[in-house]
């Protein structure tokens, strides 16, 4: 039986092959500039200053449908950065979340100086350069849809292309996937096969992470006091976009949610 995972996976499949057909990987390196550095995510998360959220631009999603459609990216990803955020998040698929490309280059032109992530499906390399040529700092890599020989090619690609990788986990069984050299890992809270959410899951796969990795708890975290504990349990980074997303002003959603963390 399908889940609306196979689904995402199969559309964004299709996706890529188009774009492959209309573009190629020498037009693209062209036009991208190798030679400015990217922002590290991971070294920001590791300042014990550091808030610890990344703050996600997020119109809907399959299992909340239109979560905010009367706000621009450039004006909430500038809030986000202001509010203390410590690092930004943009969906660029477009089905399924409501995002594009667009998007993640109106929140780059705005926020130079923030790690960004760009929040996608990543099924071949090619995503990887044109996330280059977008300026994303981090890209993520998602283990239940991508075996772990891919996971060890994309990475090298990434690094390669001077970008950091977030590798994303929702089970036990993924954990084999791990490649050593992933700058950072996020366990979902979310189960991307039925979007129920647990909390626990985050702690039940914490001591099976590699003790280097920087950690990161994603998706179900909607009070102060949650981050808080997992912070004290052991993780660096706190991805959230809902929490803020539904509110009208997200940048002051998450500017009143970060003064409450103990940090």
């Amino acid at each position: 039986m399908s889940t609306i995972l196979d689904e995402i996976v199969a559309n964004r499949l299709e996706e890529v092959s188009n774009l492959r057909k209309a573009s190629c990987l020498l037009e693209i390196k062209e036009k991208t500039d190798f030679a400015t550095p990217r922002n590290s995510l991971a070294k920001t998360l590791l300042n014990p200053q550091s808030s610890g959220i990344i703050a996600e631009f997020k119109r809907r999603s399959p299992s909340k449908g239109v979560i905010n459609n009367g706000v621009q990216p450039e004006t909430v990803t500038r809030g986000y950065a202001e509010a203390g955020a410590s690092g930004l998040s943009v969906l660029t698929d477009e089905r399924y979340f409501g995002g594009n490309i667009t998007d993640f280059m109106a929140a780059r032109s705005a926020n130079p100086f923030i790690p960004l992530l760009r929040k996608d499906f990543m099924v071949h390399e090619f995503q990887l350069f044109e996330s280059r040529m977008l300026n994303a700092d981090v890209i993520l890599l998602i283990a239940a849809i991508l075996e772990k020989s891919e996971i060890s090619r994309f990475t090298s690609i990434a690094h390669e292309l001077g970008m950091e990788v977030l590798l994303e986990l929702h089970d036990e069984s993924e954990i084999d996937k791990i490649d050593q050299e992933v700058d950072m890992i996020g366990i979902n809270n979310r189960n991307l096969k039925d979007f129920k959410v647990d909390l626990d899951r985050s702690l039940k796969l914490l001591d099976r992470l590699p003790a280097r990795a920087v950690k990161i708890s994603e998706s179900g975290l909607s009070d102060p006091e949650t981050v808080d504990y997992l912070r004290n349990r052991g993780f660096q980074g706190f991805l959230m976009g809902e929490n803020f997303m539904k509110s009208e002003n997200p940048g002051s959603a998450c500017r009143d949610f970060i003064s409450k963390l103990k940090v």
